[in-house]
């Protein structure tokens, strides 16, 4: 029986411990969505590094991931400094963060995937809590919004969609300007696109929008038909 070469079986184990990280880390990923189209996964890290679960770099491409109802088109990723348990991992069990992970990424949603994300829950109610931010006087927490479709422009945003006071059924158009003020900090203000609109500008207009520490949003542009947001977020264990 032919004697085998140390280094010839080293990097088998080592090729196989890439695999199932591969495979571990995808589960993960598809456990954080309830649907998804492509996902390509890459691990870059040394033999020492793999066997200690310390790995230095992931990245990561989906097509069409659906979180929570919203429908993404397009994420790219890339998480650096990742701990995982990586004993528990080799026995066959779920992967699982042992430390913060600081993620860089781009995404992209277009208006059709926008739009057919307004049935979720998280979404839906995104939109009327915000309008309820910069419109208090107009448009109180009690009042329900069901929303029927949103238009992206330059900078803005279009809602469209059906107010429902008592037994009263009424159409409802908002355009909203978004400014990036900092990494984790939007502003969202009212543009009048009707004449009788402009009267909502006299006692507020405005809202400041905190994300939180763990956002540090680099880019944030509409253009017509699509939304492009690049930054950074922490993914906690």
């Amino acid at each position: 029986m032919p004697e085998q070469n140390p280094q010839t079986t080293n990097a088998n184990k080592i090729r196989i411990i890439t695999q199932v990280l591969t495979t571990a880390v995808k589960l993960w990923l598809r456990a954080q969505v309830s649907q998804i189209s492509e996902l390509e996964v890459e691990i870059t890290a040394s033999d020492r590094q793999l066997f200690s679960g310390r790995i230095p770099s992931v990245s990561i491409f989906a097509t069409h991931p659906v979180y929570q109802g919203l429908q993404i088109t397009q994420i790219k990723l890339t998480a650096e400094n990742i701990r995982i348990n990586i004993g528990s991992v080799l026995k066959g069990k779920s992967l699982r963060l042992l430390e913060t992970v600081p993620v860089v990424g781009d995404l992209i949603i277009d208006e059709k995937d926008l739009n057919a994300s307004l049935s979720s829950d998280l979404l839906s109610t995104a939109l009327s809590d915000l309008l309820v931010k910069v419109l208090p006087t107009h448009y109180p927490q009690t009042q329900s919004i069901n929303w029927q479709e949103i238009l992206l422009g330059n900078n803005q945003i279009i809602l469209r969609g059906l107010r429902v006071t008592n037994s009263e059924t009424t159409p409802l158009e908002i355009c909203l300007g978004l400014q990036l003020l900092s990494g984790h900090e939007l502003q969202v203000a009212l543009i009048p696109i009707q004449p009788t609109q402009a009267d909502m500008l006299e006692d507020n207009h405005e809202y400041n929008l905190d994300l939180g520490s763990d956002v540090d949003i680099q880019e944030l542009t509409l253009i017509p038909g699509k939304l492009v947001c690049r930054g950074k977020i922490n993914v906690n264990p």
